[in-house]
């Protein structure tokens, strides 16, 4: 199966025109991919299946408890459909069921481990306090988004592991493809920055669960990474970052909006 895959496109602020990518089968949207949702419009009629993650920037000024049903529909609205800690199986055009596992993630703050954790909150509080979500009424705090993302990878941790009734049963599959906004490896850093204390806010330490999965995508770092994780016994994971990022940061350079990703067979 070849996938086109967006994100982090910020079309609140960005003049990019969506196209399809050439042969694409399905197109991933993973998340950040308009703040004000409008630009959602802009794939209604795609002549592809759409998958969607949401981002962070998803919810900025929003009450996630609201948000997340009114998202939905918007995207329903678009023809786009919105995974949250669920997962999809899509027939391929040679056949070959694929299951997509998805959810936010969030950040977890623990990706130098329990002892750098304080820190990461620490350096995350400036932007959550400008991102202005809450739940409940309540203001999304370093502390709230871990709860979030802990129940994120819980669920994921758990659909990753759960066990294949194989490829000829109605909840069967091939391959599985696992879509999350934040990154989920310190390989997926921007070298722009690095190991600090604030690329917690945008990396977890999902390196356990990556071999659980034939292809990952995610998106929140905004430069592109494209990697192999050795698996024992089988064909490599590969993790992809498609952003786009800010063109008045100079992150757009590089970008290749019709990259194809084609989904490796397992061996």
């Amino acid at each position: 199966m070849r996938l086109q895959l967006f994100s982090d496109l910020h079309l609140e602020t960005e003049a990019f025109d969506p196209r399809p990518a050439p042969e694409a089968e399905l197109l991933v949207l993973g998340g950040d991919i308009d703040a004000s949702w409008a630009a959602l419009d802009r794939f209604a009629g795609w002549p592809v299946p759409v998958l969607m993650v949401a981002g962070n920037h998803e919810f900025d000024g929003r009450d996630l408890d609201q948000a997340w049903p009114a998202l939905r529909e918007r995207c329903d609205r678009a023809g786009i459909r919105l995974i949250e800690r669920e997962s999809v199986i899509v027939t391929s055009a040679a056949g070959r069921r694929v299951r997509f596992v998805g959810t936010v993630r969030w950040s977890d703050f623990e990706l130098f481990g329990p002892a750098g954790r304080d820190r990461a909150m620490r350096a995350a509080a400036y932007f959550l306090t400008l991102m202005g979500a809450q739940r409940g009424g309540e203001a999304i705090t370093p502390e709230r988004m871990r709860d979030e993302s802990l129940a994120c990878r819980d669920w994921l941790a758990a659909e990753l592991k759960r066990a294949n009734p194989g490829p000829s049963a109605p909840d069967g599959w091939h391959s599985t493809v696992a879509i999350t906004h934040f990154a989920p490896s310190l390989r997926s850093a921007d070298p722009r920055f690095g190991r600090q204390p604030g690329t917690a806010s945008f990396c977890n330490a999902d390196d356990d669960l990556i071999p659980l999965a034939d292809l990952w995508l995610h998106g929140h770092l905004h430069c592109r990474h494209d990697y192999a994780v050795a698996r024992d016994g089988r064909a490599p994971t590969r993790v992809v970052s498609q952003a786009m990022g800010l063109a008045g940061k100079g992150e757009t350079e590089g970008f290749d909006p019709h990259k194809a990703i084609e989904l490796p067979v397992p061996a």
